[in-house]
């Protein structure tokens, strides 16, 4: 039965041009190739349609088809995405995707298939006896015969687009998905759904400048960036929207993912030889594509995940500035709050010229494509730099959400992810809160504006790291200097330059009071007050000698302050926390603190005989 089901001829048949759908074949081996760029394994697969035997290599988003024990030496299987190439002379298949045929289970290789030759017109090694598949040669014994000319027949090769600049002549087009290292000669069609700023750098060993665009065509997408010359050429030929035929050269390198968002192993680098043309037919390659998780499911949707969104402009915030911990550098930010028919709410958090330029009108449908989730104080997300967003775009899932708010979703109340987390007063400045309460009441976590509260603690840690940084002299600029050259410390927003810095605090330290500890920041003040000295002092001893700042360090350490906090739902690195930022410290004040002791024990006893009454 399982010989039945096998296509038999329809791997010569694919590379004649005349593929069947879907082949069914049988898999004769596997073997696990070593990835030298240490991002995990590939596999090769030999498949045979029993007349012929071909080596193949499975795309790595489809290793789990190995892992997972489905497939299997002996398996039949069904191939459902697939391209063919030819690599230094030698036919082969990357399989994009198959079906494992479970119903026919495991079983021994079916005929005698031979290695698939090369197609017809091609010089190559004949056989004289047909070659059986062997444990250890993927291609069976080599031939030991002299080359002799095979029959001409009519060539086909794969669709290919109109010669052009790019095009090549009759350079096969290749769908995206199948771009590796290993492919050579290719031409892809696809449409750039996002164009980046161009991005300077500054570092000790040069400067340089890079964009990158976002391409798509119907089999996935895959980043590309030009760096320098390739930036000069290529930014202003890429536009959103736009379709392009780009050919090799042009690196296929394996993805950083801490820097994209698309579901691709590889990206292109644009190389100084790469051909981009523009397309005259414009329509046939799809359009942006999403895969949305509606705000309703967000609470199942692991931390740190990419995906896809869309929702209904409920609320917009003013642009701040936050500033950098690692890099003192300033960053814009801006948050907004969408809803969907989950009648649920969430809180989005964009950034730098996305959160400067949003000007979005109040209840228009936005659909977001690369957005992080963060599970810190409920479910939040944060538009990533590679990410991409659509102003009420022309799919049906706008429409149903545009159609669902304009008939009842204006009388909807929302509930917000964060509210799950708890409530918290906090809006009482003097109102004092032990650690514990803060915790407890959720104080910062759930609120689109700051909450503060008063703290009485003890310090038990000042952190060593990064206690200072070297500020403007002038006024009240306070903006962090550069060392251009020895004695040169220039501000760029002040256009001046300073022999030397004045150096302000930026204190991280450890507190603890009878319910618990928490980490609060302060700046100058809070810091001169607990190391007894400003912050230049602190420098020059540092110079001099270091060891003496840790014991400077540790005597700060163990005194009892008075702290106005500040609680805000603080971003960075697309991580979501809650920071604690001392706004005033003060020592304690005895003759006052007894006072307000006593007042707490008036109104414990109050309480108390209320509940006698009662």
């Amino acid at each position: 039965m399982a010989a039945q089901a096998i296509s038999q001829g329809s791997l010569r048949a694919i590379f004649e041009g005349t593929p069947s759908a879907n082949p069914i074949l049988q898999c004769v081996q596997i073997k696990a190739m070593e990835n030298k760029s240490g991002e995990g394994e590939r596999y090769r697969i030999v498949l045979s349609d029993i007349s012929n035997f071909i080596q193949t290599m499975m795309a790595t988003q489809s290793n789990h088809i190995v892992t997972d024990g489905g497939l299997k030496k002996g398996s039949i299987v069904r191939l459902t995405g697939y391209n063919p190439q030819i690599v230094k002379g030698k036919k082969i298949l990357i399989i994009l995707d198959l079906e494992v045929l479970e119903e026919y289970g495991e079983v021994d290789k079916i005929g005698e298939p031979v290695a698939l030759d090369p197609k017809p017109g091609e010089q190559v090694e004949a056989k004289a006896q047909p070659s059986a598949i062997s444990g250890t040669n993927f291609y069976g014994n080599k031939p030991a015969q002299p080359p002799v000319q095979q029959q001409q027949q009519p060539q086909r090769s794969l669709p290919s687009h109109p010669s052009g600049p790019a095009a090549g002549g009759n350079t096969n087009l290749y769908p995206i998905e199948a771009l590796s290292p290993y492919a050579h000669k290719w031409t892809i069609k696809a449409r750039c759904t996002h164009k980046s700023d161009i991005k300077h750098w500054h570092k000790k060993t040069g400067e340089g400048k890079l964009f990158s665009v976002n391409l798509l065509d119907d089999s996935g997408e895959i980043k590309a960036t030009g760096f320098n010359e390739q930036c000069d050429a290529l930014y202003d030929v890429f536009q959103e929207g736009g379709v392009y035929f780009i050919s090799s050269p042009c690196r296929v390198n394996l993805a950083k993912k801490q820097f994209s968002n698309l579901n691709n192993d590889y990206e292109l680098s644009f190389e100084r030889d790469t051909a981009v043309e523009k397309a005259q037919e414009q329509s046939d390659v799809p359009q942006v594509r999403f895969n949305f998780t509606s705000i309703g499911d967000l609470e199942s949707v692991e931390k740190e995940t990419t995906i896809d969104t869309i929702g209904v402009l409920k609320d917009v915030g003013e642009v701040s500035e936050i500033v950098s911990k690692t890099t003192n550098k300033p960053y814009n930010k801006r948050e907004i709050t969408l809803v969907d028919n989950s009648l649920r709410s969430v809180r989005m958090t964009l950034w730098n010229q996305s959160a400067i330029q949003f000007e979005v009108p109040l209840e228009s449908v936005i659909a977001f494509k690369g957005v992080k989730v963060s599970d810190f104080g409920g479910r939040s997300l944060s538009l990533l730099a590679s990410g991409t967003m659509k102003v009420d775009p022309d799919i049906d899932e706008a429409h149903k959400l545009k159609g669902w708010y304009d008939a009842q979703g204006r009388q909807d109340n929302f509930q917000s992810h964060a509210s799950t987390m708890g409530a918290g007063s906090g809006g009482n400045r003097n109102e004092y809160k032990t650690i514990a309460q803060v915790a407890e009441e959720g104080i910062g976590m759930n609120s689109e504006k700051a909450e503060y509260f008063n703290l009485k603690a003890t310090v038990l840690y000042v952190r060593s790291e990064n206690f200072a940084y070297p500020a403007c002299s002038s006024g009240d600029c306070n903006k962090k200097v550069v060392e251009v050259e020895e004695n040169e410390w220039r501000c760029e927003k002040c256009d001046k330059s300073f022999p030397k810095p004045n150096y302000r605090y930026v204190l991280s330290f450890n507190v603890s009071d009878h319910t618990g500890q928490m980490w609060l920041s302060g700046f100058d003040d809070a810091g001169r007050l607990i190391m007894g000295m400003d912050a230049n002092e602190l420098m020059e001893i540092k110079n001099e000698d270091e060891s003496k700042v840790a014991e400077l360090l540790q005597d700060a350490t163990c005194k009892t302050y008075n702290f106005s906090v500040r609680a805000r739902m603080d971003t960075y690195n697309d991580q979501q926390r809650v920071r604690h930022q001392v706004q005033t410290a003060s020592s304690l004040d005895f003759p006052r603190e007894c006072s307000r002791l006593a007042d707490i024990l008036k109104q414990y006893n109050l309480n108390s005989d209320s509940l006698f009454v009662n």
